[in-house]
């Protein structure tokens, strides 16, 4: 469907086949937590560091997403749940394809916790919604997560490719992960999904130099790109670290060239 492709093409770099992806939907689960309090002036800065997309929930949009002048992506989250919850796990709709759309969104993604107590519910939502999209030709990004009593170490590879492949078996575009701690790992978590898999940035971490050294395994590995959230909106420099990662994306930067910059 040609609708489709166009939107995919903000979301993947045309020319490289790769992304850099900055979600900041994370006002819903923990509130207005440090780099998300004036949301406008985030996006700018990780727009002019070169972001492909940014990911929002609907009322944010009005921050503006053509941050700094830069034509960025956007992709509208459609899940949501609170860390007040008794069940944290459990992901809920709280916007919808067709909302998304009036919104002028690229693309849309979806949360959903493999091993959690709702997890039926979430995969019978998960069909739901890529069906929608398919009609609609809005590309679809799943956060597949495994994250419940019988998930011992989510950043398992034998978890994470399991619930790389449901995201796409279940009609995923793009397929977001936990990564799995090196690139021959991941490898593995790449050869089982048939579609375009990103890591995600997870919580923050210690150094610089271990966020570059993740995202250099994760390109080794196969990815297609990352989604890096708190490690680059509360950096002490936004607009540098994603410009940083975004020449190990899309211009292959060795790991040594960008400790370098840092």
């Amino acid at each position: 469907m040609l609708g489709k492709i166009i939107r995919m093409e903000r979301i993947i770099s045309r020319e490289t086949k790769r992304t850099v992806i900055i979600p900041m939907d994370h006002g819903i689960t923990l509130g207005p937590i440090k780099g998300l309090e004036n949301l406008k002036e985030t996006i700018d800065k990780v727009a002019q560091g070169g972001a492909n997309v940014i990911l929002l929930h609907k009322g944010m949009v009005r921050a503006g997403h053509r941050g700094g002048g830069k034509d960025v992506g956007l992709i509208i989250h459609l899940s949501g749940s609170t860390s007040l919850s008794p069940d944290p796990n459990a992901k809920v709709d709280v916007c919808t394809v067709e909302e998304a759309i009036k919104l002028g969104a690229d693309g849309v993604s979806i949360h959903v916790n493999l091993g959690a107590e709702t997890e039926s519910k979430m995969l019978e939502n998960f069909g739901k919604i890529s069906k929608i999209c398919q009609e609609w030709g809005m590309p679809l990004l799943a956060m597949m997560y495994t994250r419940g009593k019988k998930i011992p170490n989510q950043f398992d590879v034998k978890y994470v490719k399991h619930a790389a492949r449901v995201g796409a078996e279940l009609g995923a575009d793009v397929v977001k992960v936990n990564y799995t701690g090196s690139p021959e790992s991941f490898k593995e978590v790449v050869d089982g999904c048939p579609v375009p898999v990103v890591i995600a940035g997870g919580e923050k971490v210690e150094s610089d130099k271990d966020l570059l050294k993740m995202v250099d395994g994760a390109l080794k590995g196969g990815a297609t790109g990352v989604s890096i959230g708190r490690n680059a909106f509360q950096h002490k420099n936004p607009i540098k670290i994603v410009s940083i990662i975004g020449e190990m994306v899309h211009r292959n930067s060795t790991l040594k060239e960008a400790l370098k910059k840092l």
